[in-house]
């Protein structure tokens, strides 16, 4: 990873950190396990890669890095709450999840549902405040477009298709499109959240959505490649669960090779897409090529 990336990269996951920490401050009541477990499932942890995304965009619009990192925190909040729903036992059933116990592991199943469910609240909650952003209608625009992203036409949907997938036999495009809305579809709305805060007409984000679709397909194989040839001590979780559960995946369906080599295909054209940007864009080139060069 170059330098710059680096360094924002961590600059970004540490301004998340302090706003959970602001957020979920511990409390003194019958609430306080929940709160416990809220912090333990998103504080210190991830890439925020979301969150940096927002930032990155939103800068090249010159958006006060306050109101993008708030919408940042927005989205990893949706994030963070379809990770503990994930590790469920009635979902993926995982132990582990960034280097350190699930949330129903280390506190228990109950609670855990109950974590997810006040991230999800939460992400609204941040995005309604005027602190977000003093224009309403941008304010509502990101409500919107955060609950499509999120919902049955995204990330949820997606994941009803990934448990259909271990009684199915899904072909590549059905693949590709679970994935769109698994992962792509937050992907891309925290490419989109950036142009929003600036006030940029929808018809003038069409290179960034295009950004974004290649983008968020590109980070889905990288992980798959991870999921087959990654070191469980890196990713933090336990690798090879989707082979174990016979699912379809990228590849499963390409081969190693191919996978990788569409991978960076992906990578070349999301970055194509960015050639109306000069150097202030450099940083979401560079992440694009992060993407497919990660170890977690």
């Amino acid at each position: 990873m170059k330098g710059g990336l680096a360094l924002e990269m961590q600059r970004v996951a540490n301004d998340i950190d302090a706003l959970f920490d602001a957020y979920l401050a511990p409390v003194d009541d019958a609430r306080a396990r929940l709160i416990e477990a809220m912090r333990h499932a998103a504080i210190g942890g991830g890439k925020r890669l979301r969150p940096l995304l927002v930032c990155l965009v939103a800068n090249l619009f010159g958006v006060a890095r306050e109101s993008a990192l708030r919408a940042g925190l927005a989205i990893e909040s949706i994030h963070v709450y379809s990770l503990i729903h994930d590790d469920l036992p009635a979902m993926d059933d995982d132990d582990m999840r960034r280097g350190r116990p699930t949330v129903h592991k280390a506190y228990d199943e109950a609670t855990a549902i109950l974590a997810g469910d006040a991230f999800q609240t939460l992400a609204f909650e941040v995005l309604a405040d005027p602190a977000t952003h003093s224009d309403p209608f941008v304010r509502v625009e990101l409500v919107s477009e955060l609950a499509k992203a999120s919902g049955m036409a995204g990330m949820v949907g997606g994941q009803m298709m990934d448990i259909v997938a271990e009684t199915t036999t899904f072909e590549l495009a059905t693949v590709t499109r679970l994935q769109q809305l698994k992962t792509g579809a937050l992907i891309a709305f925290a490419i989109e959240a950036g142009a929003i805060l600036g006030k940029v007409a929808p018809e003038g984000r069409m290179r960034l959505r295009n950004f974004a679709h290649d983008l968020g397909l590109a980070f889905q194989i990288a992980d798959d490649l991870l999921d087959v040839e990654g070191d469980p001590a890196l990713a933090g979780k336990a690798l090879g669960k989707d082979a174990e559960a016979g699912k379809a995946t990228f590849v499963s369906l390409l081969g190693v090779e191919r996978a990788r080599s569409q991978a960076q295909l992906l990578v070349e054209q999301a970055i194509g897409h960015l050639s109306n940007f000069g150097s202030e864009a450099d940083l979401l080139r560079d992440i694009a090529r992060y993407t497919v060069n990660r170890d977690r």
